[in-house]
Formats: structure tokens, sequence, C-alpha cells
């Protein structure tokens, strides 16, 4: 066949399986936004989610000179919020601000979801990523984990932990007590903050949770941490072990927090809203910000979000399924 006549065949093949873009849609790309963007967070206000999120909102108003709204939408470990952005309109304007906690974790623990918490999404862009410590009230008689464990085999019961229900903090308070055989009274919450309020107040005595919002109570002498989940040791808490060297090698995990649409939404406006991010995410005063929650900023394209994912996934169905979490 002619050299020519076979490019031709290559172009008319290439052609047909290209997706058809009508008119109108097409309009509707280029003048991308052309209204307010909406970022669901799942979470009550005030958590670290919902804190990233409002940074995240200004890096894609400051790009794309479009005003991002934040809407809190919290319960059920996040679900609710999940579920509601994964039926909304492909279209850009409903985002999510999901990751480890909405999007790699939720099938764990909930065997009944109405929409698939990996498939029906499509990342657009990481913001950062966090790591999470493990705290006590000054109350708890303990310095390490070693005499942690050792006064809660001795008090079985005696003290109450906490965390919201269905995510990564859950997983990892549940996991702590079965792989060190210890009891604590279990206390569910809807987020991170009205959790930190009953942490402070002495409600609680013993939670994990992220960097972004517990480490100031920590440097305040409001908490006592023990145990970081991060590969090394904060810079800040130099002399608190890692969960590693305190014997807890499968405690070692991250929070990812990523931007995420509905999984049908075109890849032309993925592309733009992940420009539009890690542009953002270049500023050094955002970058501040971030870092002053105790948030690394990680610039990654869509696909590889992806594969993230799906590693992220695997490793905490490990940990859920080992504490025996089940959650109806």
């Amino acid at each position: 066949m002619p050299l020519l006549r076979r490019q031709f065949i290559g172009l008319a093949s290439g052609a047909l399986a290209a997706p058809f873009i009508p008119r109108s849609a097409w309009s509707q790309l280029q003048s991308y936004p052309n209204k307010v963007i909406k970022i669901v967070v799942p979470f009550p206000a005030g958590g670290p989610t919902d804190l990233v999120a409002r940074l995240a909102g200004q890096c894609l108003s400051s790009a794309l000179g479009q005003n991002a709204i934040i809407e809190n939408v919290a319960g059920a470990g996040g679900t609710i919020g999940s579920q509601a952005v994964a039926r909304a309109n492909a279209d850009g304007y409903t985002l999510l601000l999901g990751g480890t906690n909405s999007n790699a974790i939720t099938a764990a623990f909930y065997k009944n979801l109405s929409y698939d918490p990996i498939k029906d999404f499509a990342p657009i862009a990481a913001v950062g990523v966090d790591s999470s410590v493990l705290v006590v009230t000054p109350t708890v008689p303990a310095n390490t984990i070693q005499e942690f464990i050792q006064y809660l085999r001795s008090n079985p019961g005696k003290l109450t932990c906490g965390a919201p229900v269905g995510i990564s903090p859950h997983a990892m308070v549940a996991f702590f007590m079965v792989r060190s055989g210890t009891k604590m009274v279990f206390v569910p919450y809807r987020g991170g903050a009205p959790l930190i309020t009953d942490l402070l107040g002495g409600q609680v005595q013993m939670s994990i949770g992220a960097k972004a919002t517990l480490l100031p109570h920590v440097q305040a002498g409001k908490l006592r941490a023990l145990a970081v989940t991060s590969d090394g040791r904060w810079p800040e808490l130099p002399d608190v072990p890692t969960m590693r060297e305190s014997g807890f090698p499968e405690l070692t995990a991250y929070q990812w927090f990523m931007l995420l649409a509905p999984a049908k939404t075109p890849a032309d406006v993925i592309d733009k809203l992940n420009v539009a991010i890690n542009t953002g995410l270049q500023a050094p005063d955002l970058r501040a910000s971030l870092i002053k929650l105790g948030v690394e900023t990680k610039i990654h394209t869509p696909q590889e979000l992806q594969k993230i994912v799906l590693a992220e996934a695997q490793q905490w169905h490990a940990i859920v399924t080992s504490a025996g979490i089940k959650i109806d």
C-alpha cells in the first residue's frame, strides 16, 4: 500500500476513534470557567480537609479569574459529600476536595456504597500531603508509646479515644488497639474539628490526627505527641519517634489531599484545572500557608494521581481489614 494512502487511512481511523464534541460543548470548553466553581468538602468546617480546600480555592480563583466557593457537606465518613459530587454534572463546576480519606480508604470501610469512590472520579491535581501524630492529653501518665501501652493494659477500658468515622484516623486508632492488644472506649466523630474540641477539653484522652490541626496544640503543651506516622521524624518534634521506630511499621502512612471531578468531566477541563492548581502551588505565599498547616505541596499529573489513589487504596484496605472494622 502506498505510504500516502496508509497515512490517510491512519488519520481517518483516528478521526473516527476520537469522541465527537458538539459545537456548543466545544464553545463551553473554550470559555470555561464562566461561572462560580464549587469545591465540596465532605467534612465539617475547620478540619484539615476544609483548610486545604480553601487554599485550593484561592489557587483556582487567582489562576482562572473566577470565584471558587467552598461547600461543607459532612456526614457518614465523607460519603455524603463525595456522593453528591459523583452524581453532579461533569462540567467542571462541582469538584471534590478528596484524596486518601474520601477516595482511597472509603471502599474498605463501606461495603454498600451507591457510588464507586475511585471509578466515579477523575483526579485533577494534588494539593499536598500530610502525615499524622498519635496524641494523648496531659493527664495520661505516658511519655512514650511503650509506656502508653503498659498503662492501657493495666487499665483496660479506662481511657476514651476518638476519631472521625470512616477515614484514616479511625483506621489507625482501631489498628493500634488491635496490634497492641489494648482496649479503649471509642467515640465516633463527624469530623476533625469537633474531635479536637473534645480532646482539648479532656472528654477523650487519645487520638491520631493530621499534623495540620494537632501540631499547634502539641507545641502549645495542650496535647502530648507519642509518635508520628511519617517515614522520618518531624523537624518540629525531633524527640518524637516515628510509628516505625515505635514498633508499628504498618502505620507509616500519609494523607493525600487532591482535587477531583466527576468521572466524565472533559479532559480539556481537567487539564486546565491541573495547570491552575500546579501553577498556584508554586507561589511562595501559598506554599508558606500550606507548610504552616504541615502540608507538603506536591505537583502531579492526573494520570500519576490515579496510580497514587490505587496504591493508597491497597494500603488502607490492609489496615482496615487487620483492624476488623465494620461499618453498616
